[in-house]
């Protein structure tokens, strides 16, 4: 689970901070490089275990050998069969976005991720491309590769941009997950007093 989710708990349970090197070196190195950084707590022993992320809505997917990509700040946790791994996204746009890297999910076991609000399930079908904007998308189905569509001209760099000048462009078969809450841009504003 994300570090410091629990909010209550009943029964034998014990919690123990992931290692440093637990998950190798790579994982550790991508994590300090990209700032990917929720801290992960492992649950051991029998009980209920109930978690929280800012009143976010959780959202518990249950991955039948397959792979699903979230934003690292909308996973909440996953079952110990569930491999994971950073991933990095290509594109300048991404950079510009905050949306840069994400965590890929893959296996069989239930992963739990968050969303304010009631989140959306767009299905990718193949005909037509899906956008999203980058920081309302918390997740995709692991069939899918985003690229990003720019629209950045000069009223971008004065502030006169629509706000929509990246988006994330989906094409093939899978689903994207999007809430109606644009969650880094937000932050931003109230981080500097707006």
């Amino acid at each position: 689970m994300k570090t410091g989710a629990m909010v209550a708990y009943r029964g034998n349970v014990k919690f123990t901070r992931e290692g440093v090197l637990e998950h190798g070196v790579g994982k550790l190195l991508k994590r300090s490089f990209t700032g990917e950084g929720t801290k992960l707590t492992k649950m051991e022993g029998q009980g209920s275990v109930y978690l929280a992320d800012t009143g976010k809505k959780i959202i518990i997917l249950n991955l039948q050998n397959e792979a699903i990509h979230v934003n690292g700040n909308d996973l909440l946790a996953f079952e110990p069969s569930i491999q994971w791994d950073i991933k990095l996204m290509r594109k300048v746009a991404a950079m510009l976005s905050g949306g840069l890297f994400n965590v890929r999910l893959e296996g069989t076991g239930m992963v739990a991720i968050t969303s304010h609000y009631d989140p959306m399930t767009l299905r990718v079908d193949g005909t037509h491309p899906v956008y999203t904007d980058p920081n309302a998308t918390i997740a995709w189905s692991g069939t899918l590769q985003p690229e990003f569509k720019t629209d950045v001209s000069l009223k971008t760099f004065f502030g006169r941009g629509s706000g929509e000048s990246i988006q994330m462009a989906f094409q093939g078969n899978g689903f994207v997950v999007v809430q109606p809450y644009e969650e880094l841009h937000l932050q931003a504003q109230q981080g500097s007093g707006q």
